[in-house]
């Protein structure tokens, strides 16, 4: 029966009255219902179903039910009637907005709705906005609920929601104004509990932070949070789309702004879906370029076009994009389009959509969440509505499949797959890139050919003085879409996938669409089992206890242990010390020289202690007990360094990174090693205070006293990323096992670093200066306090508090072994 989207476009529904509709002059024949005042129009709902909904008839003739409220409605229908009668939409529309404010500010809020021990926090006029349609009315927020109660009382007195329900909220923009709000109740759904429009941003603000005060049992996610959770696997591609959606102002509610979905799938004639990479679309192109011949001849027109020029004359997410997918659940396209659907012609079927899409001259549309969801009911014509005959003489029914898909559910199954498959995982980032990232807007849209006038945030200016251009501005661009919040300003980084077959290097592959999921590849090796040793005791990190503990050092500053981890081998000051596992003492000691020993690191050959010191770095050759060589390389401090083969890598205050290539000279009775001078990587940013290798010795990163991270090919010795990323000097490094980059400075913050993009995905702040241990989603980190802290990265909390402080982790990672100020070495065991 009556709904709201029986009003026009920006119409607003304001009273209703029982009333009688007179059918005849004698006034005996009358029929009870609902009269309905509107903004541009009355409405008459009667009680008995099957007489009609009346609207804007010419003549017709009311009884009110409650005759003392007659002489009020004649004088609301006067004056809609005069904004009716004025000659401009725009002097039509602010009377309509005075009428609407003068009613909000006579009504408030009914706290009869409330519970008697709520404290109310404050209340204001609003809309809650439903797609098409907004319907006014007043919000009150309280210490324990939010509600919403409509001018109208349609659909139900108030809405309530409670605020310890509230999962996420989201500051929106509509009507390209920063003015709505839209509230979450649940983690991952795209359609929220409520969307409210506000008059004016300060209110808007007032209650986002209010709210906000009640979240703190929710974790609040940031573009590079959800990016960070989708690389390492912990979301699937369809949420982090979702997420980037909902950060994007995109929302169900609103459909100029609706969220946006790629066409992952380019085949849709074979009768069997395969997962070569021809059945999928080109991801780092926009839909409009996907065809080079079509392109061309956009091209062509642009550059003959005088300003303003464009490429494309329609956007690729609009309202009519929108209701064309969801014509089958029919209320909204009736509602846009006059109560009358298309052309049999142009009703949407997937394979010819597809089509138009790649060759049409006005098409490029991409697609919405629900082709990726479980509902199929958009996909078939449930209700049987006459959806009209084509020229060839069928007619409009279900969607019409592609071959490969046997009913509507599994065309959704198989899409879905699609979307989760290795191909999509592998280049969604190139999508994101066009669409929400960098090439989205500017001189990098321009030459990914996908630029968009008109529809930017903060493209146009909204506050036009003359009503009715400002009007006309508004609606065209509403009506023809809008880009999505820009996300990013860099390059977004690539999924991280594991060992699976990859479609992308074999387009002969032609296995079903079941195997379009990743599965790992047949052959389990060694370091597969290894891996998932490492995963396990990650997982079970909280539950490291003390083992034993030994003073030998005034404050130790590094640890390195033996292969068979007998032997641990500490630097405090000028001095070595090696502490015996087995008989929990230490057994030796060496001094190098007067200068304090920065840090200490095993050599592959597990015979070789190497210390770098303020002046040299020392080697202690461990069956002799005694110094082994000096190798004295820089100008100035060596701060740190690291091995990978025969290779060594000492960094310094001197500004840089020098690369030493080891041999051993076998004419040497103690076999001493020769060191060749391979590289020397100088650092701008100065001091380099930090240096780590990836596990693959292809990688080494830098860290300097001015806050800088360097990203270095050990291949070329080439810079790949340098990124100013802390404030104040840097005081770890280290690589995950894919590829990002950990580094913790003076800021006492740890950021994560891409090593692909330079992007800093994730910033955490800490609590003190730390050393750590981390596997790409938890760090294990010491600090000043002398505690082990365990940091959940993806939820940017600390999920775990060991009261313990340098660092080192055994391969397995099941021991750790700590050392600090308090002059101590401390042995950690997983408990199992």
């Amino acid at each position: 029966r009556f709904s709201l989207l029986l009003l026009d476009l920006e119409e607003y529904y304001f009273e209703q009255h029982t009333a009688y509709h007179v059918m005849s002059s004698s006034k005996k024949e009358k029929i009870r219902g609902s009269f309905k005042v509107c903004s541009r129009s009355i409405i008459f709902d009667p009680e008995d179903l099957d007489e009609p909904i009346l609207k804007g008839a010419k003549k017709i003739t009311f009884e009110l039910e409650v005759w003392n409220k007659t002489e009020d409605v004649v004088q609301t229908l006067l004056q809609l009637h005069r904004a009716s009668c004025l000659d401009k939409l725009g002097d039509q529309t602010a009377m309509i907005a005075a009428n609407l404010q003068s009613r909000l500010a006579r009504s408030s809020f009914d706290k009869n709705f409330q519970s008697v021990a709520e404290k109310p926090h404050m209340e204001c006029p609003v809309e809650m906005v439903l797609p098409l349609v907004s319907n006014p009315g007043h919000v009150c927020i309280t210490d324990e609920n939010l509600y919403f109660q409509p001018l109208n009382g349609y659909p139900e007195h108030v809405i309530q929601i409670k605020l310890h329900r509230v999962r996420r909220i989201y500051k929106r923009r509509h009507g390209l104004r920063p003015l709505g709000l839209e509230v979450f109740c649940t983690e991952n759904d795209f359609c929220s509990d409520i969307y409210l429009k506000f008059y004016n941003t300060a209110d808007r603000d007032e209650i986002y932070y209010y709210i906000a005060t009640f979240l703190n049992h929710v974790t609040e996610h940031t573009a590079e949070s959800y990016m960070l959770q989708w690389q390492r696997g912990h979301l699937s591609n369809y949420q982090y789309l979702l997420h980037l959606n909902n950060l994007a102002d995109r929302s169900c509610n609103d459909l100029s702004q609706y969220p946006v979905f790629p066409w992952v799938i380019a085949d849709y004639s074979s009768s069997q879906l395969m997962t070569n990479a021809a059945t999928f679309r080109d991801l780092s192109k926009p839909v409009g370029a996907l065809n080079k011949e079509r392109l061309d001849r956009l091209l062509a027109r642009y550059r003959g076009m005088p300003e303003p020029r464009f490429l494309y004359g329609s956007h690729y997410s609009s309202p009519g994009y929108v209701l064309f997918y969801l014509v089958r659940v029919p209320e909204h396209m009736l509602c846009l389009q006059n109560g009358r659907y298309d052309h049999a012609d142009r009703m949407f079927n997937i394979g010819e959509t597809w089509k138009n899409c790649l060759e049409g001259a006005t098409d490029f549309k991409e697609l919405i969440p629900e082709f990726y969801g479980q509902d199929s009911s958009f996909l078939e014509n449930r209700q049987s509505l006459d959806l009209g005959q084509k020229q060839n003489g069928s007619l409009v029914g279900d969607v019409v499949l592609p071959p490969w898909a046997s009913d509507a559910s599994d065309f959704l199954q198989k899409h879905k797959a699609a979307l989760e498959s290795q191909y999509v995982s592998e280049h969604l980032h190139e999508w994101i890139d066009l669409v929400f990232g960098f090439k989205q807007r500017g001189s990098e849209a321009v030459a990914a050919q996908n630029f968009h006038p008109l529809t930017y945030e903060g493209g146009i200016d909204c506050d036009i003085e003359d009503t009715d251009q400002r009007i006309a501005m508004l609606t065209q661009i509403l009506e023809f879409g809008q880009t999505p919040k820009q996300l990013f300003t860099s390059p977004h980084p690539q999924r991280i996938t594991p060992r699976f077959q990859n479609i992308t290097r074999s387009p002969s592959i032609n296995s079903p669409v079941s195997d379009m999921s990743p599965s790992p590849s047949e052959d389990s090796s060694f370091e597969d089992l290894t891996e998932e040793s490492r995963k396990l005791a990650w997982t079970n990190m909280g539950s490291l206890k003390v083992v034993s503990s030994h003073k030998i050092h005034k404050a130790v500053t590094g640890i390195a242990v033996t292969r068979d981890g007998a032997a641990i081998f500490s630097t405090s000051q000028s001095t070595l010390k090696m502490f015996s596992k087995e008989l929990k003492d230490f057994q030796r000691s060496m001094s190098f020289s007067n200068m304090a020993l920065s840090s200490c690191l095993m050599l592959a050959d597990g015979k070789t202690v190497v210390c770098s010191s303020w002046d040299n770095n020392y080697f202690y050759s461990v069956p002799y007990g005694r110094r082994q060589d000096t190798l004295m390389g820089h100008d100035d401090a060596v701060s740190d360094m690291c091995w990978f083969d025969d290779r060594l890598y000492t960094a310094s205050w001197d500004s840089t990174i020098k690369v030493w290539q080891c041999a051993s000279d076998s004419s040497s009775s103690h076999k001493r090693s020769q060191f060749e001078l391979l590289a020397e990587l100088e650092h701008d940013a100065g001091q380099v205070n930090t240096v780590a290798l990836n596990p693959a010795g292809t990688l080494l990163v830098s860290g300097c006293k001015d806050g800088t991270v360097t990203i270095w090919d050990t291949g070329s010795y080439g810079t790949l990323q340098q990124v100013h990323c802390h404030n104040g000097t840097i005081h770890h490094v280290s690589f995950s096992p894919s590829r990002h980059v950990l580094s913790v400075g003076a800021d006492s913050c740890m950021k994560v670093t891409d090593v692909q993009t330079g992007m800093v995905i994730s910033s955490v702040k800490a609590e003190e200066e730390q050393c750590f241990c981390w596997d790409g989603n938890s760090v294990l980190c010491g600090g000043q306090s002398g505690d082990l802290l365990l940091w959940d990265l993806l939820s940017n909390t600390v999920t775990q508090r060991i009261p313990a402080h340098s660092m080192w982790m055994s391969e397995l990672c099941t021991t750790v072994i700590t050392g600090g100020e308090d002059r101590q070495i401390i042995f950690w065991k997983l408990q199992s």
